[in-house]
């Protein structure tokens, strides 16, 4: 049986509230919804993200594994698309002149679970994965 999808919520620190609701709005194209001085709602694709407000930490934590002879960030989050919002949303990165983690490449491809993706960091530090997959239905397949 196959499973309705439902949005996630996801809340993330930023040290930043204005900048970050720049880049998630202007950048990302995400609409916001309700917001204090401290928090800020944001449609993320269909999903619930809340940008919070943290002191950025005196000592910076980074660790990342090995995915295809790239350094992935961990933690990061992100967003499965469709093949033309994927597109969208890499070319609004570049025309925002977004730095890119790791450009937009094609994973396994001719393969089970082929999928464009690319990775950028927010004004925060944090680290966001956006993918299509060629092939939707095999999301989990392996």
């Amino acid at each position: 049986m196959k499973e309705k999808l439902r949005p996630f919520h996801l809340a993330i620190p930023v040290d930043d509230i204005p900048t970050n609701r720049k880049f998630y709005r202007e950048v990302l194209g995400c609409v916001e919804g309700r917001s204090s001085d401290h928090w800020v709602d944001l449609n993320f694709f269909g999903h619930q993200l809340v940008i919070h407000y943290k002191e950025k930490p005196k000592v910076e934590y980074s660790h990342s594994n090995p995915v295809d002879g790239k350094e992935v960030a961990v933690p990061h989050f992100g967003v499965v698309l469709d093949s033309k919002t994927f597109d969208y949303i890499s070319e609004r990165i570049k025309e925002h002149q977004v730095n890119f983690i790791i450009e937009p490449y094609i994973r396994f491809e001719g393969e089970v679970g082929e999928q464009a993706t690319l990775f950028i960091n927010d004004p925060a530090g944090n680290t966001i994965e956006f993918k299509a997959f060629k092939n939707p239905d095999q999301l989990f397949e392996n």
